[in-house]
């Protein structure tokens, strides 16, 4: 692979790995502590996520169990879950916190499988956009005579079969999520 190309296949990585990170934060029936990543709590007057203020265990299928490191955390814990978008009430017996995540219905599976398509679409766009702007980057060098249209037409091959294998990715990962939301 040439360096020019090397650039934008990192940008691609990128892209994909941001996706792993927002599939990781929807939630599939089983309990995943990842659903907390984006959670932050007040931890004297720094907002720090929860997963640095305690341990996150997962005891059951369906329950999380987060001990804070300090007792005084648990009530800012609660109330940092209790503003979040989880839609999980926290329980606390005065030393951890448990969130016992609910059976999910047929109808939140399909809107759960409806925003993962629409997560991995997204994904895919921002694939084609960072091709366009390889290139049109190539392009540029070759009109400059920077490159030679050999290079060109090899460059662009290149990107191209990057571009293919970074949707199936996408198309393989999201097929994977759906069909975990989607199992019961």
């Amino acid at each position: 692979m040439s360096e020019k190309v090397t650039l934008y296949q990192e940008k691609m990585n990128k892209t994909l790995a941001n996706l792993e990170s927002e599939y990781a934060t929807i939630r599939a029936g089983r309990a995943n502590p990842h659903v907390l990543d984006r959670i932050t709590v007040d931890y004297y007057g720094t907002p720090t996520p929860i997963n640095q203020v305690g341990n996150i265990t997962v005891p059951e299928p369906r329950l999380l169990q987060i001990q804070p490191w300090d007792a005084s955390m648990l009530k800012p814990i609660e109330k940092a879950i209790n503003k979040s978008d989880i839609g999980i009430n926290p329980n606390s017996d005065g030393k951890v916190v448990r969130l016992v995540f609910p059976e999910l219905t047929e109808e939140r599976r399909a809107v759960l499988a409806k925003d993962v398509k629409k997560k991995g679409e997204d994904a895919k766009v921002a694939i084609r956009n960072i091709r366009r702007d390889a290139l049109d980057t190539f392009k540029k060098q070759e009109k400059a005579h920077e490159i030679t249209e050999d290079e060109l037409a090899d460059l662009t091959d290149e990107i191209q079969k990057i571009t293919d294998k970074s949707i199936a990715e996408i198309d393989k990962k999201s097929e994977a999520k759906s069909k975990d939301i989607m199992s019961v």
